[in-house]
């Protein structure tokens, strides 16, 4: 007899077929790879019910000069402030204000949307043009939060006095798209004043001042890009701006010139405004057919093992809903995005930056921020649900699991029989393996399991390949390593 170790590397891999998964992991939910084991995912718990009237877009967390914790999150149409008593104000401003769009729409008319999509000679009533889903941009200025909506495209400021709604900044450019603050103090209008190529910048620490002279540092730059401006990310020594071709970064070189700007990526435009997260190390985003970096010098895209699946389950109709956060307690970036025929957000794929791999899984999340002013990552749904994160080990009604692809259990011809299995948990009985058999790469399945483990466990079934999927038998933080069976060679055909 012979201990055959089943071990598999960390991470999911999606590419290709399923013979292409050979002896890795094909298919995850709520689990992650970490400190060489699996685990879940921490759970979540519900934070506050129906805190807004519909899903986020986008949501900042600060603290004010007198420490106290804000939560600031967005909808197509508000602006949102929750306290730390879980008290939410509408800062939305009472006139003037323009409301946005809660989905996107795929170009119609003639020559729009996919070929084949319409019956010939027949045009859609709706305009060509395509429709974003609203997003919004949040910073602060001090204490003060800044915000722009990109159907709005005014430059909002909130003063944290609940009794007075958000108002206009005076004298800033309207019909923007995103902005940002930067490292230097100077806030940026992106695609200002509906140039969608012109990034403007108020004075230092004057967001007030936005004309031009020798007596402040206010100015403007239209990019060289053939794309538009879609959102910036505010970074140690420069600022990146990410429109839907390609990358720039913004230097603080003071007067006269104020700000140099470099292109420093091709090909790698945003798939939405809140693709894109930037942490001490650089940046990262999703785009419309593969994931970036930045490292601080150049944008570079990134060995994606789960690309092609991810990219081909997008609904890219609502593509501008795809939402980053970084989970910075384990060094994952988490990609939220709309699967198949969903109008919202119901699945994700994360980027574990330190280790090196990629997961997905489905959970329905529109909006996020990470730890730090909080103690946990607060997380958002499409019914305007807030939720804490990485707190216990309950999901709700569905339960983490990971499946591999094929493990080649023999060599050549020979079928294996297995009659035992070894597990390697941290605590006896927290996990669950289902072992999936056949005899060629096309051959029908047979399945054997549910078994929880013990050790050894006795099993028995053949074959010259199996699939084993590991799943907790319960609300625990389980780990499972490199587990073994014992087989013996069983015939030939």
């Amino acid at each position: 007899m012979a201990l055959i170790p089943l071990q598999l590397p960390p991470g999911v891999h999606r590419n290709g077929t399923d013979f292409e998964s050979s002896n890795r992991w094909r298919d995850a939910s709520l689990v992650r790879w970490h400190d060489g084991s699996m685990r879940p995912v921490g759970g979540w718990t519900v934070r506050k019910s129906s805190a807004f009237a519909s899903a986020p877009r986008a949501m900042l967390s600060y603290l004010d000069n007198n420490s106290a914790e804000h939560l600031i999150a967005g909808t197509f149409n508000k602006l949102y402030y929750v306290n730390p008593s879980q008290t939410v104000y509408d800062l939305t401003p009472t006139s003037g204000f323009t409301s946005g769009t809660l989905s996107g729409a795929i170009n119609t008319g003639f020559g729009g949307g996919f070929y084949g999509s319409t019956n010939y000679g027949s045009a859609p009533t709706s305009s060509g043009v395509y429709s974003e889903a609203t997003t919004w941009s949040l910073d602060t200025w001090g204490e003060y939060l800044l915000a722009v909506s990109s159907t709005d495209g005014k430059l909002l400021e909130w003063q944290g006095n609940t009794g007075v709604k958000a108002q206009t900044v005076s004298n800033a450019p309207t019909g923007n798209n995103a902005m940002v603050v930067t490292e230097e103090r100077f806030v940026f209008c992106l695609g200002a004043g509906g140039n969608p190529r012109k990034v403007q910048w108020s004075d230092k620490e004057n967001n007030t001042v936005w004309s031009a002279s020798a007596t402040n540092e206010a100015g403007d730059m239209e990019l060289q890009t053939t794309g538009q401006i879609m959102c910036g990310l505010r970074m140690r020594g420069s600022t990146l701006i990410l429109t839907d071709n390609d990358a720039h970064i913004a230097e603080y070189s003071g007067p006269p010139f104020v700000y140099g700007f470099q292109r420093v990526g091709t090909a790698c435009g945003v798939a939405s405004r809140k693709a894109a997260v930037a942490i001490d190390q650089g940046a990262f985003w999703m785009g419309k057919k593969g994931f970036f970096t930045f490292d601080g010098s150049t944008a570079k895209e990134m060995p994606c093992e789960v690309a092609d699946y991810v990219f081909d389950d997008l609904n890219t109709a609502q593509k501008t809903k795809v939402y980053a956060v970084h989970n910075s307690q384990f060094g994952e970036i988490w990609w939220f995005y709309p699967s198949g025929s969903s109008n919202e957000n119901d699945r994700y794929v994360t980027l574990d930056y330190k280790e090196g791999h990629w997961a997905t899984g489905t959970l329905d999340r529109t909006a996020a921020v990470d730890q730090g002013v909080f103690t946990n990552p607060i997380f958002a749904d499409a019914s305007g649900n807030l939720y804490n994160h990485e707190t216990g080990y309950t999901h709700g009604s569905v339960k983490p699991f990971a499946e591999s692809g094929p493990i080649s259990l023999g060599n050549g011809d020979n079928i294996m029989k297995v009659t035992s299995l070894i597990p390697d948990e941290r605590v006896q009985g927290e996990v669950k393996v289902t072992f999936k058999t056949r005899l060629h790469p096309n051959a029908s399945e047979i399945n054997h399991g549910e078994v929880v483990l013990t050790n050894p466990t006795d099993v028995r079934f053949q074959g010259r390949q199996v699939r084993m999927k590991v799943q907790g038998a319960g609300n625990t933080n389980w780990r499972s390593g490199v587990m073994r069976v014992e087989a013996t060679p069983g015939g030939r055909r």
